[in-house]
């Protein structure tokens, strides 16, 4: 078997002409994974194309080089075991410059921003858990809407009862912050069916609540978290069969989200159990003021910094993971000690992901049934 990579050998190559390339395509597609390698490319004729990502570490943009004699363009570089990007490809024409996602690849992830292609390497696998099973009896959404005094508006929620869900029982609550986008971008309906299904995650129920205006009210807003404390934890522990007591309830979010979770448990201490922190921005200063985060980040930088600076256990158990390819990695490593010190247990976890809803989707069945522990995971921990 070669160890040269197929884009050398095609090189090599006489003819390299156009049938040789369309038969490279067909065989290989993009990008092309060798072990730690990939080879991203692009057919087309351009004045210049390059790769676009959001992955710490590797330059951004990697520039494609034109095959001579060829309309294709290639560049190769390292990816380790494990890693799953997102990417498209840019292509300059004169002065104008086009963005798009690989048309070469299939394989798709989405967001609220739109799509994108990914790569994924050796040793990267979808979790079985996220995939539709036709075994595993569904829950059942109830849309629904609450009137806050607190954000001075009307609220929608998405209510998640699991399935047999019965009013005899007493459930714990998840509160999930981004909760269209948990729906729609990380298939967390169809997860929580597969994981209760399969006895990992004790049967429980989620409310899915979307924000108002994201980036002030998910930045240490107290608003925000008065109506979360306040005003629907105990409207659903009315209207709901729920265990009323603050081991059975855990907020979660991702990015924003994260920091709406943990300001919302240092301003009501004790009233949550546990905490799902997903790719925080728990973005700090060690001196001085600048963060580069631009204004957005004020708030959330003056929050983490006094919390940094007096820290105290809000709750018993943080789950909380990162990407290693996000610039997040680096506050959300170093706040680990932070939340220990307290006296809080943590379990931290991190993936060769970037800052993207199917990184924190495929971290949902560590983080659900460490927090929310079934039967099966009782048997096996």
């Amino acid at each position: 078997m070669s160890t040269r990579l197929a884009i050398n050998r095609l090189r090599d190559r006489e003819p390299l002409d156009d049938e040789a390339v369309d038969r490279f395509i067909t065989r290989y597609g993009s990008p092309i994974v060798e072990g730690e390698r990939a080879t991203f490319l692009w057919r087309g004729h351009a004045d210049e194309a390059r790769v676009r990502h959001r992955v710490v570490g590797l330059p951004d943009p990697l520039p494609l080089a034109p095959l001579p004699g060829t309309d294709l363009w290639f560049v190769t570089t390292v990816l380790p075991a494990g890693s799953r990007v997102e990417y498209q490809i840019e292509v300059r024409r004169g002065e104008a410059w086009e963005q798009f996602n690989d048309p070469l690849n299939p394989r798709l992830a989405h967001s609220p921003l739109g799509s994108s292609s990914v790569c994924a390497s050796h040793g990267y696998q979808v979790p079985d858990w996220v995939s539709f099973d036709p075994e595993a009896r569904p829950g059942t959404i109830v849309e629904d809407s609450i009137r806050s005094k607190a954000l001075r508006r009307e609220q929608p929620i998405s209510v998640y009862l699991p399935a047999r869900f019965n009013r005899a029982l007493r459930y714990p609550l998840l509160v999930v912050h981004d909760g269209t986008d948990y729906l729609g971008f990380a298939a967390m309906r169809t997860v929580l069916d597969n994981l209760i299904h399969r006895l990992d995650v004790d049967p429980l129920v989620a409310v899915f609540v979307p924000p108002g205006d994201r980036l002030r009210e998910y930045a240490n807003h107290a608003p925000h978290a008065r109506f979360i404390a306040r005003e629907l934890v105990p409207l659903l522990t009315e209207r709901l069969p729920l265990v009323d007591a603050p081991e059975a309830r855990c907020l979660m979010g991702s990015s924003f989200g994260g920091i709406a979770s943990l300001s919302t448990a240092v301003r009501y201490p004790g009233y949550f159990g546990s905490l799902l922190l997903q790719s925080a921005s728990l973005v700090f200063t060690d001196i001085g003021f600048a963060h580069g985060g631009g204004p957005a980040f004020d708030p959330v930088v003056s929050f983490v910094n006094r919390y940094r600076a007096k820290p105290t256990a809000v709750v018993e158990r943080i789950y909380q993971s990162c990407g290693v390819y996000e610039p997040l990695i680096t506050p959300n490593r170093s706040m680990v000690p932070v939340f220990r010190q307290t006296g809080m247990q943590v379990r931290y976890t991190e993936a060769r992901d970037g800052h993207n809803w199917e990184n924190w989707r495929d971290r949902l069945g560590d983080g659900l049934s460490w927090l929310f522990p079934g039967p099966q995971k009782f048997v096996y921990e």
